[in-house]
C-alpha cells in the first residue's frame, strides 16, 4: 500500500512513520518544516526515521494546492494519514486565522484531491481538544460539543466535519482519531512534560497553571502510532474514535514522576488558569477496543521514564 502521511517529521508523524515502515508500506511523507519550533528538530526526527526504511520526502505546504496536485499525480496515494496542522491551544488564541488557514483550508486541500483521485483511505489527526469544557466524564465520540474554547479546537472539529461531508457526499472512507494528550520521545518542546523536564534539569522554577489542579489524559505516542496503523488496517465508512490512555493525572502528580526521574525537585510557581485550556481531559476508548481492537499499553510512570531518559541522551548532543 502507498501511503501519504502529512506531518511526518513532526512528534506523532515521525513514530507513525516508523511504524509505517516497519509494516512495509510505501510511504510518501509530506511536511513543510515551518518554524512553530527550530526546524532542526524535524530534521533530525526524519535522520530517525529513515534509520528504519526509505521513503520519499515531500516538503510541501498544505496550502500550495498546485503542489500537492502535482504530488499526488505522482504517487497515486492509496490511503492518506493527515496529521500535519498548526497545534496548541494557546497560540491558537494569537493567531487564529493562520490555525484556520492551516487545519481546515489544508484540510480540504487533501480532501478534495483524495476525492479527485479515489483514494480508499483517509484517517485524520483530531483531538481531545475538541471536547471543551465537557463536565461529563469519561468523554465519549457521542458527545455533544458545544462547548469549545479554543480557536484550536474549533478548526479541528470543523475539518472533523468536513470529513464527514466528504464521506456524505462522495463515499470517501473517512476515520478521525481523536488524541488525547501525546507524550513521549520527540515530544515537541513547548509541550509540557518536556519543558517541565528541561526546566526541572536547569533548576528553573515552572510555571504551573490552574493551580496545579488540572487533570490531563497523558498517552504515551507509541500506543497513539500503534492506534493509528490499526486503523489503517481498518479502515471505515466513517467513524470517529478516541485514543487515550483513559487515566487522569492531576498535574502536581505529574510533575511528582517527573521529579523522581530527575532525581530533582521542582521549583514549582503556582498560577491561574490560562485562556483556552480545560480542566480535565479523560477518555472513554471502548469503542476503540471494539473497533479495533485496540488498548493503551503505557501507564505514565512507565512513559515519562521513557521520556526522561530519550530527553538526557539528546540533551547531551547538538540537535
Amino acid at each position: 500500500m502507498r501511503v501519504l502521511l502529512t506531518g511526518g517529521a513532526g512528534f506523532i508523524g515521525s513514530h507513525v512513520a516508523e511504524g509505517l515502515l516497519g509494516h512495509g508500506v510505501d510511504l510518501v511523507v509530506l511536511d513543510n518544516f515551518n518554524d512553530f519550533y527550530d526546524p532542526r528538530i524535524k530534521e533530525r526526527n526524519i535522520r530517525e526515521v529513515r534509520r528504519k526504511g526509505d521513503f520519499v520526502l515531500s516538503r510541501i505546504d498544505l496550502l500550495d494546492l498546485d503542489s500537492l496536485r502535482r504530488l499526488f499525480r505522482e504517487h497515486r496515494p492509496e490511503a492518506i494519514v493527515h496529521l500535519a496542522a498548526c497545534a496548541g491551544v494557546r497560540p491558537s488564541l494569537r493567531d487564529p486565522a493562520l490555525y484556520d488557514r492551516v487545519n481546515v483550508t489544508g484540510t480540504i486541500h487533501l480532501l478534495e484531491l483524495a476525492r479527485e483521485e479515489s483514494v480508499g483511505c483517509f484517517l485524520f489527526g483530531s483531538t481531545s481538544s475538541v471536547y471543551g469544557v465537557n463536565g461529563k466524564v469519561p468523554f465519549s465520540e457521542e458527545d455533544p460539543l458545544d462547548r469549545l474554547i479554543s480557536p484550536y479546537a474549533v478548526t479541528k472539529r470543523a475539518a472533523e466535519l468536513l470529513c464527514h461531508s466528504y464521506h456524505y457526499n462522495y463515499g470517501l472512507p473517512v476515520t478521525c482519531l481523536r488524541f488525547f494528550t501525546v507524550y513521549g520521545p520527540r515530544q515537541r518542546p513547548e509541550m509540557a512534560i518536556h519543558k517541565f523536564t528541561r526546566m526541572i534539569a536547569r533548576g528553573e522554577r515552572i510555571p504551573v497553571y490552574h493551580q496545579g489542579r488540572s487533570e490531563r489524559d497523558y498517552t504515551y505516542v507509541d500506543d497513539i502510532a500503534r492506534g493509528v496503523l490499526a486503523a489503517l488496517n481498518q479502515p471505515f465508512d466513517f467513524e470517529i474514535v478516541n485514543l487515550g490512555n483513559s487515566r487522569t493525572v492531576p498535574l502536581l502528580d505529574l510533575i511528582g514522576i517527573i521529579e523522581r526521574e530527575l532525581g530533582r525537585r521542582a521549583d514549582v510557581e503556582l498560577l491561574p488558569a490560562q485562556p483556552g485550556d480545560v480542566p480535565l481531559t479523560f477518555a472513554d476508548i471502548s469503542k476503540a477496543r471494539r473497533l479495533l481492537g485496540w488498548a493503551p499499553r503505557t501507564p505514565i510512570e512507565e512513559g515519562v521514564a521513557r521520556f526522561v531518559e530519550w530527553y538526557r541522551r539528546c540533551s547531551r548532543r547538538v540537535v
